[in-house]
């Protein structure tokens, strides 16, 4: 289990209350297509992903990437219960989606790049650490069905 500090807690939450999941998820799940496109095959059903563009401006991808940042919101509220928060998902990932768990982490480094490129000047190198230790123990979190 992850230990968060009170100091590291502060740093996520206050952020995170500045988010907008709606865009911020969007951004997120577009990058992760375009920087690596092997992962549009679990997206199959969301149209057209045949550039950048069509990637961006893709609603499917921009309302999943919005269901995706909620959901990590959980972590922001539970993270003294990670394994148990994203129990669920990892089973789904896992079992029914077939997921490939290094893609968690690589979902992990789209958040943090788009939480440094929206808030640059709040994205201290201590804010960038708390949040990486957040991302990197949801990615684990969401592989723990895998072992």
């Amino acid at each position: 289990m992850v230990h968060f500090t009170s100091e590291e807690k502060a740093a996520i939450a206050s952020l995170w209350a500045k988010v907008n999941v709606e865009v911020a998820g969007g951004e997120i799940l577009g990058r992760l297509l375009v920087v690596y496109p092997w992962t549009q095959r679990f997206f199959d059903s969301f149209g057209n992903l045949s550039s950048e563009t069509a990637i961006m401006g893709n609603p499917k991808v921009k309302a999943h990437g919005k269901k995706v940042l909620i959901s990590f919101g959980n972590a922001v509220k539970h993270m003294d219960d990670l394994k148990g928060t994203f129990s669920h998902l990892s089973e789904l990932h896992c079992d029914r989606l077939h997921v490939d768990p290094e893609n968690f982490k690589l979902l992990s480094n789209m958040i943090l790049i788009v939480l440094a490129t929206q808030f640059s000047r709040e994205f201290t190198p201590q804010v960038q650490a708390a949040w990486q230790k957040l991302t990197t123990a949801v990615a684990n979190a969401l592989a723990y069905k895998y072992h």
